[in-house]
């Protein structure tokens, strides 16, 4: 699964990445960010097709739902039945974005306590994590954007941390994955290649997402040695 990220680029240099044209939103950045808080996202204008970043709150809420205190607000979709299931099956079809993050984290078991870890990618780059969004709107006009990042079968090289990962999409199929043409996009819902992340220990500071500052992101390791 996916359950928190850290999004800490510049605006600006997402904009140059990611090919954006217009507006910039108004977005601090975030190394604890989790569900129900919003976060940037690349995704299409409904009506020119140019890319844009968006901020989109992180929980899905369904367009035809009509209590949004009553529903579901997923933060992930399993990537085997995005294009079946009822609440995401519009979504995956004509409404995906990438998620921009620096790293992502997750938790391993280890003798009854969870030891968190940051996975990012091994050259550098950032992360852009395959996501859906909708846009609902309320009984009085209020529109909400939100999100849900897809998730795969993890990679050997991860998988004794978690069964699940974020679908990471390769530069090269970021157009696919947007609807910009190309190959079908569910050809792209695959686990990213084994040496294509890496992973790191960090400090517990992280299972708390009221902590949010870049010293989340340091080594355990290193965090240990500073004490010294």
């Amino acid at each position: 699964m996916c359950g928190r990220f850290a999004s800490t680029l510049p605006l600006e240099q997402l904009a140059h990445l990611f090919a954006i044209t217009g507006p910039l939103p108004n977005a601090a950045p975030n190394w604890n960010l989790a569900p129900t808080q919003s976060a940037v996202a690349v995704r299409l204008h409904p009506e020119t097709g140019q890319r844009m970043l968006s901020l989109l709150t992180w929980g899905l809420l369904p367009s035809f739902l009509k209590d949004p205190g009553r529903g579901p607000r997923p933060i992930n979709a399993r990537a085997e039945t995005v294009a079946t299931s009822g609440l995401f099956r519009g979504a995956f079809a004509r409404r995906r974005c990438l998620i921009p993050a620096d790293a992502y984290y997750e938790w391993q078991i280890i003798g009854g306590k969870k030891q968190p870890y940051a996975i990012a990618r091994a050259d550098g780059a950032p992360c852009a994590l395959g996501g859906l969004w909708e846009g609902h709107r309320d009984a009085a006009g209020a529109v909400t954007r939100s999100f849900a990042i897809v998730t795969v079968p993890a990679n050997a090289a991860l998988a004794h941390l978690h069964a699940r990962m974020p679908l990471v999409v390769e530069p090269a199929d970021w157009a696919c994955w947007l609807g910009e043409g190309g190959a079908d996009p569910a050809s792209l819902l695959r686990a990213a290649p084994e040496t294509a992340l890496r992973a790191w220990k960090v400090g517990t500071a992280v299972n708390s997402a009221r902590n949010n500052s870049p010293g989340l992101l340091l080594p355990e390791e290193a965090k240990k040695e500073l004490l010294f």
